[in-house]
């Protein structure tokens, strides 16, 4: 892809108000969307999150009364939850570090330094902080995601108006180790959509970067 390829893709982007309930995703591209969440870099490689694609109508609509009301939860085609780890633990580590060792082919003693160095910086972490930087870590996940949509022509709206609580409920999420930290809804506009016509605004580049050296 060339670079004015990329941008076009990018300003084409919006976040949409209204979905076509009737266009769905096909199948081959929803496939490489979840895949890019499954590539989603994240720190020490631990990915603490899980992302639900939530296909059921009827839940759709309960977490739509749980979002304001909004649209796009049920006209989307498609409507992920992303959440996040609500702790992790030295068994978590060891997962990492022994799915480390099977896909590089690695003896696990050689990941030693490497466990000692995550475990030393997150499992001292107070309960909120640690929470905190596992919703970070999921944001990361939805740009990839929103990205990765925008340049295969799907558009998408990143979902915050939403009750966190009500969402774990809905989705039987308590006890589970997970909690929710935000939604994203997937498909293509609506004709009708006046947003989508609507030029893009953003403050001018040298006013949000700064080149230092």
């Amino acid at each position: 892809m060339a670079p004015d390829q990329l941008l076009d893709s990018l300003r084409w982007r919006y976040a949409t108000k209204h979905f076509d309930p009737a266009r769905e995703i096909p199948g081959e591209t929803w496939d490489a969307l979840e895949k890019s969440l499954v590539l989603t870099p994240s720190s020490f490689g631990l990915q603490p999150w899980k992302f639900l694609v939530v296909l059921d109508r009827e839940i759709r609509r309960d977490l739509a009364a749980a979002s304001w009301g909004q649209a796009q939860v049920t006209q989307a085609s498609h409507y992920v939850v992303l959440t996040a780890r609500t702790e992790i633990d030295s068994g978590d580590i060891d997962a990492w570090i022994d799915r480390l060792s099977e896909v590089q082919g690695t003896p696990l003693e050689k990941f030693a330094p490497l466990r000692s160095v995550i475990e030393a910086f997150i499992l001292p972490m107070e309960r909120e902080v640690l929470s905190g930087w596992n919703a970070r870590q999921v944001y990361i996940a939805l740009g990839q995601f929103m990205a990765a949509a925008a340049v295969i022509g799907v558009d998408t709206c990143p979902m915050e108006g939403l009750d966190p609580a009500r969402y774990d409920d809905i989705l039987g999420l308590e006890g589970s180790g997970y909690t929710t930290v935000v939604a994203c809804a997937a498909g293509y506009r609506a004709d009708h959509d006046k947003s989508a016509k609507m030029p893009k605004v953003r403050f001018a580049a040298d006013r949000v970067i700064t080149r230092i050296g």
